[in-house]
């Protein structure tokens, strides 16, 4: 319980500082007043660029996730405390994460380069003064992630890779888009938070991110398109304004299965009169790869849409 409440006080944290209109991702050298590359590829400082990154820590899954797609894992020295995938990850040293990095031991791992979340701007200035570049990003929507995997191959020396596994997912987006393309498209609560067993502390996606663009390609309407946030806390009498047609839940560390998933889908009959409640129409989706934008992206994707358009998939 306690390792599922960390986590998604992480997950609404990244939800609260990312906006879909912000710099995806930059490279800056030890000098904290210089930024070498930027996500517009269009923009570059005009002095050569540093050469491929060899020792790296990664503090953000997502990133991590994406160097050892397109090859880089060996390159790899350290990541964060919540990297599980892939299995190699599991295995190099930790050192942290958003809330709680750990410099003394981030700086004797001696990298060459660190990959941060845009809002860890504390650690980036004592990484810039102890002469190590940083790679800080932010998720936004879709083209957040594949504009972070270019740069990634840029920085890494594996821009070939980079560009064929982007290629490679964006490839599943379509074949999901196209699987349930014509169909009638339901209005979808999609629920990444709350307390067991109640409603309490539910955080939902709004209008703007990768959950929603997700939902939209799996031929969901998103009850809070409207809302042009990533994270909503709506409450109860907003739900019932709202009247979703489906309610998709994702865990990412607690699988909701059996007499769990009774219990859970209880805690909605405060609401019965909301049709997705009244249909039965609530599907609990289980792993941390639906809440992670990275090389998984195209398989969460289809997750949501089996749930939502299950006919489109027999």
């Amino acid at each position: 319980m306690a390792a599922r409440a960390k986590g998604l006080i992480v997950l609404v944290a990244l939800m609260a500082c990312g906006a879909s209109d912000a710099t995806p991702s930059r490279t800056r050298d030890g000098d904290p007043g210089v930024t070498l590359a930027r996500a517009n590829p269009t923009w570059f400082a005009p002095r050569a660029q540093p050469r491929p990154a060899t020792r790296i820590v990664s503090l953000v899954p997502a990133l991590t996730e994406m160097l050892f797609a397109i090859g880089a894992g060996p390159q790899v020295a350290a990541v964060s405390s919540y990297d599980d995938f892939p299995p190699e990850a599991k295995a190099l040293p930790r050192v942290g994460a958003l809330l709680d990095p750990d410099v003394e031991r981030i700086l004797a791992l001696r990298p060459d380069l660190v990959l941060t979340y845009g809002s860890q701007d504390a650690l980036e200035a004592q990484l810039a003064r102890a002469g190590i570049r940083t790679f800080s990003y932010r998720h936004g929507g879709l083209d957040a992630l594949f504009q972070a995997m270019r740069d990634l191959g840029a920085v890494t020396g594996r821009t070939t890779e980079a560009a064929r596994k982007a290629n490679e997912i964006r490839q599943q987006l379509e074949a999901v888009r196209a699987r349930v393309r014509g169909r009638p498209r339901p209005r979808v609560l999609l629920v990444f938070g709350r307390e067991p067993q109640t409603l309490r502390q539910l955080y939902v996606s709004g209008g703007v991110g990768f959950l929603h663009e997700m939902l939209d390609l799996a031929g969901g309407a998103n009850v809070f398109a409207d809302i042009r946030r990533e994270s909503v806390q709506p409450s109860s009498e907003t739900l019932l304004t709202r009247m979703p047609e489906v309610i998709l839940e994702i865990h990412e560390t607690r699988m909701i299965a059996g007499a769990d998933a009774v219990r859970e889908r209880a805690a909605w009959r405060a609401l019965s009169a909301i049709p997705a409640v009244r249909d039965g129409r609530i599907h609990f989706l289980n792993g941390d790869y639906l809440t992670v934008p990275g090389p998984r992206i195209g398989l969460a994707t289809e997750a949501f849409a089996r749930a939502i358009h299950p006919e489109a998939f027999r």
